[in-house]
């Protein structure tokens, strides 16, 4: 497969778990370098997932880099788990869990008017709404991430912003585990909805798995593992 990196492609990659996606990014340029004998070479990813998620990232190079905010603004699609019963600071699993919450309101229902209550908490969300972007975000506040003063134990005020969420399915419900799949738009916070979740449902709720699926018609199923794509690259610095 032939590649125009400096003329400008769109990279389809599934990114690891627990890699940033700057760190992917940083990856891809010193590979491409390296193997292409490309000295410079723009590069930049299409909206950033959470180190603690795995699933499609948009990479775009060369020219197609004035395109970034295009995709940006482009539908997502996401499955993962949330563990009701307890929170963490984060809304996820980078911080440990702050508080526990007894799951008596969900655990003495029956199977049907317990997929009934999850399911009508999911409805409840499936429209558009104001959300509270997390503390441990890369939002910047003052012009600092507010992750930076988040991981000091420092709270800053996030301004809510207007979010839709077109599809809420609830696909298992083990407690404490519940796995969904969302449909939402550019802006969007999972481990949000994971703390607005739990707060409806009086559990608390933080997420536990997260990966997206979907950004616009660009499909996980059509991305390259990093791996994967490397091996594709041919070494032109050995060529002769």
């Amino acid at each position: 497969m032939s590649f125009q990196f400096e003329q400008g492609e769109i990279l389809l990659i599934n990114k690891p778990y627990t890699w940033t996606s700057f760190d992917v990014v940083g990856k891809l340029r010193s590979v491409i370098r390296q193997r292409m004998g490309v000295r410079k070479i723009k590069i930049g990813h299409a909206g950033t997932l959470d180190p603690l998620a795995t699933g499609l990232l948009i990479l775009c190079t060369g020219k197609f880099t004035r395109r970034i905010d295009e995709f940006q603004g482009l539908e997502k699609e996401y499955t993962g788990t949330f563990r009701l019963g307890a929170t963490t600071p984060s809304f996820d699993l980078e911080t440990p869990i702050d508080n526990t919450y007894p799951l008596d309101n969900l655990t003495g229902c029956d199977t049907l008017a317990l997929r009934k209550m999850i399911q009508d908490a999911a409805e409840h969300f499936t429209t558009t709404f104001d959300q509270v972007p997390p503390q441990f975000s890369a939002i910047k506040v003052d012009g600092k991430r507010a992750y930076e003063s988040a991981r000091k134990d420092i709270s800053v005020e996030i301004k809510a912003r207007q979010v839709t969420i077109s599809a809420f399915e609830i696909t298992r419900v083990e407690l404490p585990d519940v796995d969904f799949r969302v449909v939402c738009s550019k802006g969007t916070y999972i481990r949000s909805l994971a703390r607005d979740f739990g707060e409806l449902l009086g559990s608390g709720a933080y997420l536990t798995a997260l990966c997206r699926t979907r950004i616009g018609t660009f499909h996980l199923r059509d991305a390259y593992d990093l791996s994967d794509f490397e091996k594709m690259l041919p070494d032109t610095t050995t060529i002769h």
